[in-house]
């Protein structure tokens, strides 16, 4: 009987975890006419990052309650959003936008905290994708922060002329003593 009873042990197929598949990014469709509807571009930021709040806050509670398919749907609207309102600044191309950039950097701190507490408090399998919101958040702010510099390099207009090596020989300074023979 226990040689049968192991061998039928034996013979069930071990259980695999089933990978979680990653969230899809997806904005609604009322939220992006609302969005198409701000035509200022400061407007449409402090929009976005609206939006984006209620997402998080809407995956935090969601965690709360266990429901870890579904927080990890509001947090990848959280994630569309927000790349949705990097990828508006990054068309205007003008010198304008330091204030959005900054109002957004400052919205991505914020958050950096709450995304690092969701990530902590859901399973393993969850958490994977959660990591890579909180990094592309963190991209974001590099983003962001980078924007307030040039990718140009301001070069010294004042030439500084090469050293060159001397012609002669340093002499020995009459001041140093040297020393005297016995």
């Amino acid at each position: 009987m226990v040689l049968a009873a192991s061998a039928v042990i034996g013979q069930q197929a071990p259980t695999q975890d089933v990978p979680v598949p990653p969230p899809v990014k997806v904005i609604s469709s009322l939220e992006r006419e609302e969005l198409n509807k701000a035509k200022d571009p400061k407007a449409r930021v402090k929009l976005s990052l609206t939006l984006a709040e209620a997402h998080l806050a809407k995956a935090e509670a969601l965690i709360a309650e266990r429901s870890y398919d579904n927080a990890l749907a509001e947090a990848a609207r959280y994630w569309a959003i927000i790349e949705n309102a990097f990828v508006f600044l990054r068309a205007l191309k003008t010198n304008k936008n330091r204030d959005n950039y900054k109002r957004l950097e400052l919205a991505l701190r914020a958050h950096g905290p709450r995304l690092i507490g969701l990530r902590r408090t859901t399973p393993l399998e969850y958490a994977v994708w959660l990591k890579e919101i909180e990094e592309n958040a963190r991209n974001g702010r590099t983003e962001a922060l980078n924007s307030f510099y040039g990718d140009n390099v301001v070069r010294d207009t004042h030439q500084t002329p090469e050293l060159q090596p001397l012609a002669k020989p340093i002499q020995q300074n009459a001041a140093t003593p040297t020393p005297t023979p016995k």
